[in-house]
């Protein structure tokens, strides 16, 4: 579509009732960031109230009409997606706004390709709208979905904002007091406002992240130099407490906006709480009673029963989870029954999906089935052409497969035939069950469900998932190549082109994903891996020149970015030496003496490991290098002997590399996710504890609150 266009969405599909609308951004220099807002505004042009700004600290409707289902990777960089049940919009709501906002002095000039798609129930993409001509917009207007006579239209906008979230959200209503900073947050109830750590740094934000010594702000300089170093918005908790419970809005307000991203906040929720209580057991040995027991099975086939069900009554009875599971896959925001082994009629002998997932809107069903493999167990193409022969026949919308592997975009997880002959149609969606795990983790750690018992009970699924007897623990095994390419590349007879190594870089992008999953599901943010695309590349391609590489020079790399967050953790496994690196780059400020700022670096990093490598990084070289062990008695080892300008530091750690293929103790898998939680514990989180308690000029430092 072009600027200005509109066009009725039944006159592209029968069934547009909900649809997911994809904001989408890449960049040759690593995927950039923006946030995703939707608003729901009246025939004036204006919010009806609190309730109608959907943000990042807000980002689903009660009754689910508007869902913000996050960032997903791309073949190129990622998308934001928004599941909207237009059926379930409110009467008086006139027109659906759909906006994304850059903030850090990020401009949308910066990225390639900003496209909005939007799709239907069942994955076809209806339509689309390119904006080429992005300059120094902070914010954008993508595009509108308005009533006119009963029916829904879209409306192809491409309006851009040099103010920011703030200038947008002032022409719906949402006034903006003018403040001292930069950082403006727009406020639903009239005024700008900070949130309470970053308004008060001194207090609420010390009370979460301790002060460190007084002898540690004495140096003015250094505490000028240091304001850039990277914001990365909360430390990974222990793994039986994780984050604190948001604390909640008043009564009737719709959580301002704040850029403090460690603690999501959204109406009445509930989240576990901060510590468990005390035990009663008289020892260790006592084992609690569990909602959801997993014995030992004899057989995968009970595995699969059981994961089924339980995962399904729990997707019935939580009605925040069935939805943030469903909803990217087209089903309305109604009421969810689900079922297990239900017997269909196909051919000579009837069939038996897993399980079936039934949600009714407005009179209308929408029906899913589903097919589950735990443990190794791949999915057999046979068996889901089946199934999508049935949703075919009997007017199901969709079949959904769910096992450990995680789907990559250009390589399908199973093959099946469509009979393009169909009116009706059926789509075809996976999930991992890490993917699952996140999605429990977000809701009862970070972002908060309905009541106490909704919250329970997604805590006792996440230690059924968790479990090692379960078989749902996500991604296990680097594939049958795995041994061969090692030895390969060990003996160096590894030649480019093989196809075994492509397998091993599909692998491991299936790796990455993983990690990703995991890691935003303990800091209670999006964390995607970084594309690096050139404009035009597809995945095959990519893949096979990733492969080519790995042949050349015997390493795997990849970068991820948590979400929120301005620096790029990059992990490289190098093959040859058996050595995982973690790293990130933490920028020189400008101004500043260099002694002063290495000394501040070395009491930012007081608590991290003694095996930490600092380098020094100047303009077009890399300068001094050395252990924090050796650097904490002589910072000045750190600056060059020349004096050439500083322009950042790279941390790093290093850890050995697990040789089989597999996630046991000695498995690759299983130090990449060690050298990661490592890393972050240990030096992201102490760099960003530093950094959110940090103010210039009186306002808070980018990160903390919306820029303008």
């Amino acid at each position: 579509m072009s600027k200005g266009a509109n066009i009725g969405l039944a006159s592209l599909s029968d069934d547009a009732g909900s649809v997911v609308v994809g904001l989408s951004w890449s960049s040759t220099t690593g995927d950039g960031d923006a946030d995703v807002s939707v608003l729901l505004v009246d025939d004036d042009g204006k919010v009806r109230g609190d309730a109608d700004f959907y943000f990042y600290n807000h980002p689903a409707a009660e009754d689910g009409c508007v869902q913000l289902l996050g960032k997903v990777p791309t073949e190129n960089g990622s998308e934001d997606r928004i599941s909207l049940d237009l059926t379930a919009i409110p009467e008086d709501v006139a027109t659906v706004v759909v906006a994304a906002s850059q903030y850090g002095g990020g401009c949308f000039g910066d990225l390639n390709d900003l496209r909005m798609t939007v799709t239907d129930r069942s994955g076809e993409a209806l339509l689309g709208f390119s904006i080429p001509d992005a300059t120094i917009e902070t914010a954008f207007i993508f595009g509108e979905l308005y009533r006119r006579n009963q029916e829904w239209k879209f409306r192809a906008v491409g309006q851009g904002y040099e103010t920011g979230l703030s200038g947008l959200a002032t022409d719906f209503g949402i006034t903006v007091d003018e403040g001292e900073g930069e950082d403006e947050v727009p406020s639903l109830s009239g005024t700008v406002a900070l949130s309470a750590a970053a308004a008060d740094p001194g207090e609420d934000a010390d009370e979460a992240h301790p002060r460190p010594p007084a002898s540690a702000d004495t140096d003015a300089d250094a505490d000028a130099a240091v304001r850039t170093l990277i914001p990365i918005p909360t430390q990974p908790t222990d793994s039986t407490t994780r984050a604190a419970a948001p604390a909640p809005s008043p009564a009737g307000e719709t959580p301002r906006p704040t850029r403090s991203r460690g603690t999501r906040t959204t109406k009445k929720k509930v989240t576990l709480p901060k510590a468990p209580k005390k035990s009663l057991a008289e020892n260790d040995s006592w084992k609690p009673a569990r909602l959801f027991p997993v014995p030992s099975y004899k057989s995968d086939r009970e595995r699969e029963v059981r994961a089924t069900s339980v995962l399904l009554s729990v997707m019935a009875e939580v009605p925040e989870f069935g939805r943030r599971l469903t909803a990217g896959f087209g089903a309305p925001a109604g009421r969810m029954q689900t079922f297990t082994e239900v017997s269909l009629p196909h051919g000579d002998s009837p069939k038996r999906p897993d399980g079936v997932i039934r949600t009714e809107r407005a009179g209308k069903l929408w029906t899913a089935l589903v097919e589950t493999k735990t443990n190794g167990n791949p999915l057999k193409s046979e068996q889901v052409q089946n199934y999508m022969d049935i949703a075919a026949r009997r007017g199901y919308e969709a079949v959904i497969t769910l096992s450990n592997d995680v789907a990559l975009e250009g390589t399908p997880l199973v093959e099946v035939k469509t009979d393009g002959r169909r009116k009706h149609k059926v789509s075809l969606w996976h999930l991992s069950w890490a993917e699952v795990t996140h999605q429990a983790q977000m809701l009862i750690r970070h972002e908060g469900v309905g009541n106490a018992a909704h919250a329970w009970l997604l805590q006792e699924l996440l230690h059924y998932l968790q479990h090692e007897n379960s078989g749902c623990h996500g991604f296990q095994n680097m594939g049958p190549s795995w041994v061969p390419v090692r030895n390969g590349i060990d003996s160096e007879t590894l030649c480019e082109g093989d196809p075994r190594a492509v397998e091993v870089v599909e692998s491991w992008e299936r790796l990455i994903r993983q990690v990703c999953l995991r890691l935003g599901g303990e800091l209670g943010q999006k964390a995607l891996p970084v594309q690096r695309a050139r404009r035009g590349s597809d995945p095959k391609s990519r893949r096979t020149e990733l492969a080519d590489r790995l042949c050349e020079e015997g390493k795997l790399s990849a970068e991820l970015r948590v979400d929120g967050a301005q620096s790029i953790l990059s992990i490289t496994a190098d093959l040859r030496t058996g050595k995982i690196r973690t790293s990130i780059d933490v920028p020189a400020p400008d101004g500043g003496y260099p002694l002063s700022v290495a000394k501040r670096l070395m009491r930012v990093l007081d608590d991290a490991p003694a095996d930490l490598h600092v380098e020094t990084l100047l303009e077009g070289r890399s300068g001094p290098r050395g252990t924090l062990e050796r650097l904490r008695p002589e910072p000045g080892d750190l600056l060059p002997k020349d004096g050439m300008d500083i322009t950042g530091f790279r941390l790093s750690l290093f850890k050995g590399m697990g040789s089989s293929r597999g996630s046991t103790e000695s498995g690759f898998i299983r130090s990449i996710d060690e050298a990661v939680d490592r890393f972050y514990g240990s030096v992201v989180a102490q760099v960003s504890q530093f950094e959110q308690r940090r103010t210039v000029r009186g306002r808070p430092v980018a990160g903390s609150a919306v820029a303008g």
